[in-house]
């Protein structure tokens, strides 16, 4: 069963156009929860262009009650700032039950791009072992394009075992956008293939970015095993018409029809 994670960071980014505390990311992670949403993600960035480090305490502490999964992402290496701890503080105060790294730096809009695994791993290494002495589990953001699903296991998604992760994150961008231009089939025997090397190698999978309601059931066909999706872009989209009780509830069943 593939579980649903709802990403509010969108939530957070329109209450700090603003200012003030309205639109409420408790209120609206509570919501989802309410839906059938099996836990929350966020994406706490140094900037902290939407999601902040009070966002994430209170998000801990309504997943904790709720018995829910918190995924907390983030740049590992990213080094503390003002209003900032650092990814790894911040999960040693909350202890997610998830935390997934993604090499993503501060000048991008967005995560892009999986982790290299062609050169050193030692300090990725260490901070996977760190996180897990704390209790949560690991996945990595990992490419999975024609690329990676071309690449040797030396310098391949089977690394991220190697380095002591739990999971891997499917960058699901590149099939998104071959998705909608009608030409899915390349880019989903990719992330297949880079799935099932992940799963021989003892990972779970999850997967995210740029999914929607429109294109995640053939996703979730074409790509057997995926245990988790974090869906945050496009559902919040999709809640501004419809409502985020409604669209919770309809990517559940969307998962469950695929």
């Amino acid at each position: 069963m593939t579980h649903l994670s709802v990403n509010v960071n969108k939530i957070a980014v329109l209450r700090n156009s603003r200012g003030g505390d309205e639109p409420g990311v408790v209120r609206a992670a509570r919501t989802c929860l309410d839906a059938g949403a099996f836990g929350i993600t966020v994406h706490p960035r140094p900037d902290a262009r939407h999601i902040t480090a009070d966002d994430v305490h209170a998000l801990a502490a309504l997943t904790r009650k709720r018995g829910a999964e918190f995924n907390v992402e983030g740049n590992p290496f990213a080094p503390p700032r003002a209003g900032y701890p650092g990814f790894l503080a911040l999960c040693e105060a909350v202890r997610p039950a998830q935390a997934t790294l993604v090499p993503d730096g501060d000048a991008q809009i967005t995560s892009d791009h999986g982790f290299d695994f062609t050169g050193d791993t030692g300090r990725l290494r260490e901070l996977v072992a760190a996180l897990k002495a704390l209790g949560c589990r690991v996945s990595l953001f990992v490419d999975a394009d024609a690329a990676a699903a071309a690449q040797p296991a030396a310098t391949g998604v089977e690394q991220a075992a190697s380095v002591g992760a739990d999971r891997v994150e499917l960058y699901t961008g590149p099939y998104a956008a071959a998705f909608a231009a009608g030409e899915a089939s390349d880019a989903l025997q990719s992330a297949a293939i880079v799935a099932q090397r992940a799963q021989a190698a003892g990972l779970g999978v999850n997967a995210g970015h740029d999914l929607s309601r429109v294109n995640l059931p053939a996703f979730l066909r074409g790509v057997p095993g995926v245990l988790e999706v974090s869906i945050g872009h496009a559902l919040i989209g999709d809640a501004l018409y419809e409502g985020l009780d409604t669209t919770v509830r309809r990517y559940r069943a969307a998962i469950d029809a695929a």
